[in-house]
């Protein structure tokens, strides 16, 4: 069955769109993650335009975010104030990647910047996390008591100034480092089409310190509200959302990470981290391939923003 896609202006087939939302919800489920940064790169794959790939996305994870936000917030598991820092920074950060997204896609070069970004950063996470797993996996099965951080140990990021105390997290730090990562954030979810949370919860409790059992919810915080204000920047400025590819997404989403979750618990913390590292190599190594390989149409044709007018 055809469904016409209106803004991305193609054909597609529901059920593969439906299937490619619900695999990204069933790993969602299963690896504790927003999915947007395999979603948008599957989505490219099929041949929709990175562009609108892009900024669709940013609703999926939106959407994605906003239940689990209520669960948190029913447990009072979010730090409303470090969230509204980080939320300050994220929607700065959501701004200034509208703005290099609409120059990059004035001038033609999205696709290109989108691809290699994708190919640098999945390959330093993917790789990063498959030396930690395999580190992991290793100390597990010689018997050695997984590695722990002492109390109250802190790093140069405490010694920052402009200190805020955040009472529900138990933390004294500079705001500083809050916004910024905020803004990165930001930045690289209006981008790159990503959520963010596999970058901002390692931060959040190896640089800032925040507990885990607030980390969580804090990050699901940040991270709705930021991709809300992409979505909103990106509907209005670079008119790149396509809902009905965004609505049949969601619903795929939605099924596929209740049987991830399930399948999720039957698993250790060290697998599904090595399992995650290879999916992601593995989804990086595909753009690298794309980037090398000589197209099939060697030209494309493309209307520019702003002509006829």
């Amino acid at each position: 069955m055809q469904l016409y896609l209106p803004i991305a202006e193609i054909p597609v087939n529901i059920f593969v769109i439906f299937g490619m939302g619900g695999a990204v919800g069933f790993l969602s489920g299963l690896f504790g993650i927003g999915g947007g940064f395999l979603l948008t790169p599957l989505l490219i794959f099929s041949g929709i335009p990175p562009a609108v790939s892009v900024a669709t996305v940013t609703t999926q994870v939106v959407a994605s975010s906003a239940s689990a936000v209520i669960t948190y917030w029913r447990r009072k598991a979010i730090d409303l104030k470090l969230a509204s820092i980080l939320l300050a920074g994220g929607i700065f950060g959501s701004f200034l990647g509208v703005i290099l997204f609409d120059v990059l896609q004035e001038v033609g070069q999205l696709d290109l910047v989108i691809s290699l970004s994708y190919v640098t950063f999945l390959g330093a996470i993917g790789g990063l996390m498959l030396v930690e797993s395999v580190r992991a996996i290793r100390r597990r099965k010689a018997g050695a008591p997984p590695r722990a951080r002492k109390p109250g140990q802190h790093n140069w990021i405490h010694g920052l100034p402009l200190k805020v105390r955040f009472r529900r997290s138990k933390l004294y730090v500079s705001v500083i480092p809050v916004i910024t990562l905020g803004a990165i954030i930001g930045f690289l979810g209006t981008v790159l089409g990503i959520g963010g949370g596999f970058m901002m919860v390692p931060a959040l409790i190896y640089l800032l310190r925040v507990p885990t059992s607030i980390v969580i919810g804090t990050s699901l915080f940040q991270i709705l509200f930021t991709m809300a204000a992409a979505t909103i920047f990106h509907a209005m400025g670079t008119k790149t959302v396509d809902i009905v590819l965004a609505m049949t997404l969601m619903v795929g989403g939605v099924i596929g990470a209740q049987f991830g979750a399930r399948m999720g618990q039957n698993l250790r913390g060290d697998q599904l981290r090595l399992l995650l590292a290879l999916l992601v190599l593995g989804v990086g190594l595909r753009f690298a391939v794309d980037l090398l390989l000589i197209p099939d149409d060697l030209y494309s044709i493309a209307i520019r923003k702003g002509a006829g007018s």
